[in-house]
């Protein structure tokens, strides 16, 4: 029999021998009642209103559970006096947890633990649910039709979750693995992927829980894809202290509820211009991301104003190095009153200024890593050096290979020796142990001599070739990122690589560190008027950031760079009382209106912001830029209004689908449907005397209209260009497209030639009538001749037509 299946069944059995479990305590809002028995069982996450009961009843939910020496240990008496609860666990562990009934939620607080020493950590559940109709797994609420139930972690070292990875199991939990999972309630609609935390999925319905560890000795673990590294002790007071809110309410107002935790217990509550940033409608706006300096703050200034926008994203070289966060002098020549003055200038003209920030990553030219490295560099693990080296040696003879020879995220091969830093080629493959062809005092550091049992430390690192922190240099770092914030007034972080902070051996608790401590050392002001996102979250995180922003522009064309993962992620958002927000988008020199207007469709579909990436050498160069920016800024204004209607939401939700607006007066606007296709006809080789052409076949669904097209020539010239429309009508183009210009035709008496840049080149005059399709299916012959013979040689045609206009109102 399976040993967890065991485990539990031994459990029941305990909990159910003797005497029946009976309710010893139960604990109220006035929404919301949760009972525990005499075995320390919960036995009702009960909806008041309704009396219905939504704890899953064919499994167990203990309210606390201990792991001591890697086994888990159950209780097996309870007790309730007067605001606490006493749990007698095997092996003489007593626990005393403080209860506090607050108007909206229940507080658990572990104040005391016997043997204490003994535990490894606590784990708060799994409370097993009976509600899997929507499950947030990183704010640790799951809803049904009417009623929601959540966990909240009420600081920092309570970790929403469980210790997945760990082999010892709880034999409460289903077995699942940390990361993506699969629901598999049999009731469910379809597959949704969870990125497992706070709540789960489970074949009851749904599971919350939250664990605390006690991390006064040091562990070895596996991250970083690392099978082993180790894990520092940090003081934290350990599970004592470990505390959570229980809490239940209409679904309506779970997200309220939240709020009010948030404000009861003393949580990160930031807010946008004086509103709680999950409720703001500013939390999801768009931004401009561009390189700017002392000298060009103006120009960017304008450029985002242009485009509607109230934020603006420095993304260039803001620092000097990553670690101490020294401006660079060459963008801010005057410093931290130079960025500053950016600040108070953009302010004057309602624009809030903000930066990237790669976390806890450090580069090697940092001071925190040359001349003289900073001990509290993070460290994969250590070793003896067995035998003395001069500073020449370039072979260094070691006790262990352990943590030397991975062959994952070993980028930078970097040992620590007191003050001298190393890098090696590679471990040798047998003892005797010895790091090979090292290059002496790397990065600046000074060469030294080492003795026989001095300590040789490997350097965890990241694919950037940047270094890490441990815990303490993690703060350290938050603290003077915090002290550049208070002193330039910048009102916009983004936390990119947040999880680097795992290099502090805390797992996800790392995570939280580093913007946790950011935030709690800013100034109160600046918490009033604050946005904070990042690519990742955590479940104690979900609280500080306003939100997840990811998806990045560099892997393929405007419509193609990690689409799929960017609209997923709306699913995951609207679960976890998330704004909706799309990633990064790089405008290029080549962007089209139609890529811009197709972005921005999908924006509104959504209602989710965005960042576009546009370097001023590029906006210059793109010669549809004035209409682009005044295209972001009128979908923008529309979106943010909620003006769109719910159905022109859900069609613009279909990434197959592109939409257009037009203004026709001061708040109103057309909205339409565009029918597109997009095909391309490439050099073919025959016999003699067949035909060269391609036929295309696509659907015009509203009625007879002239077609609209853009063709575009890829890697060859172009010429002979013929069209022959329904088989029967051919139209000769007088043209010779050039490698990459592209010629736009709109339905009127002429088609306009533009260079790749959109700069327009000259008019070409058309007869309308020719380009009259029918209404339905129409198929387009089109043949041409490649001037270069190149596998790449192609002529791409997108067809477009027209749907019906519909007026959009700006809403107030």
């Amino acid at each position: 029999m399976n040993k967890s299946l065991l485990l539990l069944l031994s459990y029941l059995l305990l909990a159910s021998s003797c005497t029946n479990p009976r309710k010893i305590a139960t604990f109220q809002t006035s929404e919301f009642k949760i009972s525990i028995d005499n075995k320390g069982l919960v036995n009702e996450l009960l909806s008041v209103k309704t009396g219905k009961n939504h704890l899953a009843l064919d499994t167990i939910s203990p309210l606390l559970a201990l792991r001591s020496k890697g086994k888990w240990l159950y209780a097996e008496r309870a007790n309730f006096t007067e605001g606490y609860l006493e749990i007698q666990f095997e092996n003489d562990h007593t626990a005393v947890v403080a209860v506090v009934q607050k108007e909206t939620h229940i507080n658990f607080e572990l104040l005391s633990l016997t043997q204490n020493d003994r535990v490894d950590l606590i784990q708060w559940g799994p409370y097993q649910t009976s509600i899997y109709k929507t499950i947030g797994e990183t704010v640790g609420v799951v809803r049904d039709d009417g009623f929601a139930v959540g966990i909240q972690s009420l600081n920092i070292k309570t970790l929403g979750g469980y210790p997945w990875n760990e082999s010892d199991r709880m034999p409460a939990f289903d077995i699942f693995k940390e990361g993506n999972l699969i629901d598999m309630h049999p009731n469910s609609d379809g597959s949704v992927l969870y990125r497992v935390e706070a709540a789960k999925p489970t074949k009851f319905g749904s599971s919350l829980q939250a664990y605390s560890r006690n991390r006064t000795a040091e562990r070895v673990i596996s991250d970083f894809k690392l099978e082993k590294i180790i894990a520092p002790p940090y003081e934290d007071g350990g599970v004592i202290g470990s505390k959570i809110a229980l809490f239940g309410a209409p679904v309506s107002e779970a997200l309220d509820y939240l709020g009010k935790i948030e404000r009861a217990e003393g949580l990160p509550h930031p807010q946008i211009d004086g509103e709680w940033g999950k409720t703001s409608s500013k939390a999801n706006a768009a931004y401009l991301i561009t390189s700017f300096t002392e000298k060009t703050i103006d120009e960017a200034l304008a450029l985002t104003k242009k485009a509607g926008l109230n934020y603006l994203y420095h993304y260039g070289e803001t620092f000097k190095s990553w670690g101490h966060f020294k401006l660079n002098k060459n963008e801010f020549p005057n410093g931290i009153q130079g960025l500053k003055n950016c600040v108070e200038k953009a302010e004057k003209q309602g624009i809030k200024l903000g930066t990237h920030c790669l976390s806890n990553f450090i580069t090697t030219n940092d001071p925190y890593v040359t001349p003289i490295p900073d001990q509290r560099l993070a460290k994969a693990g250590r070793s003896l050096i067995t035998e003395a080296i001069d500073a020449k040696a370039m072979e260094i003879p070691i006790a262990s290979p352990d943590f030397f020879n991975a062959t994952e995220n070993n980028n930078l091969k970097t040992v620590q020796v007191g003050e001298e830093l190393i890098r090696y080629s590679k471990v040798s493959e047998s003892a005797p142990w010895k790091l090979l062809d090292c290059q002496r005092g790397a990065f600046n550091t000074r060469p030294s001599s080492h003795d026989k049992g001095d300590e040789i430390s490997k350097l965890l690192d990241h694919a950037y070739k940047v270094f890490l922190t441990d815990a303490r240099l993690t703060i350290e770092l938050s603290e003077r990122l915090a002290e550049l914030y208070n002193n330039t007034g910048m009102r916009q972080i983004s936390f990119d690589g947040l999880e680097g902070n795992r290099s502090t051996g805390l797992g996800t608790y790392g995570e939280s560190l580093m913007p946790y401590t950011w935030y709690n050392n800013l100034k109160p002001s600046l918490k009033e008027h604050l946005i904070i996102d990042a690519s990742r979250t955590t479940h104690f995180f979900w609280h500080i950031y306003s939100r997840m922003n990811w998806g990045e522009p560099w892997y393929a064309g405007f419509r193609e760079s990690q689409t799929e993962y960017r609209f997923n992620n709306q699913a995951y958002f609207q679960r976890n009382f998330m704004p909706g927000m799309l990633g990064w988008f790089r405008m290029t020199a080549t962007t089209s209106i139609e890529d811009i207007e197709w972005m921005l469709a999908r924006a509104a579909g959504y209602n989710a912001g965005y960042a576009l990436v546009a370097d001023p050498e590029s906006i210059t160069q793109n010669k549809n830029s004035d209409r682009i920016l005044e295209l972001i800024g009128e979908w923008e204004k529309l979106r943010i209004s909620n003006s769109f209607s719910d159905a022109q939401q859900e069609i613009m939700r279909d990434n197959s689908k592109e939409f257009s607006i037009e203004k026709t007066g001061g708040n109103t606007w057309d909205w339409w449907e565009v029918h597109s296709s997009i095909f391309t006809h490439t050099k073919k080789i025959r016999q003699p005397g067949e035909p060269l052409y391609s036929t295309f076949t696509f659907e015009n669904p509203e009625k007879a209209e002239a077609l609209h097209f853009v063709m575009t020539a890829v890697d060859s010239d172009i010429s002979d260009l013929s069209f022959e429309l329904n088989g029967y009508k051919e139209i000769q183009l007088p043209i010779t497209l050039k490698k990459g210009q592209i010629l736009k035709y709109t339905a009127n008496n002429e088609a306009t030639l533009y260079n790749s840049n959109w700069q327009q080149l000259k008019k070409i005059k058309m007869n309308p009538a020719d380009f009259k399709l029918s209404s339905g299916v129409n198929t387009l012959s089109v043949d041409c001749r490649f001037e270069k013979a190149s596998k790449e040689a192609a002529l791409k045609l997108e067809t477009r037509t027209q749907g019906e206009k519909t007026k959009v109102v700006l809403r107030d």
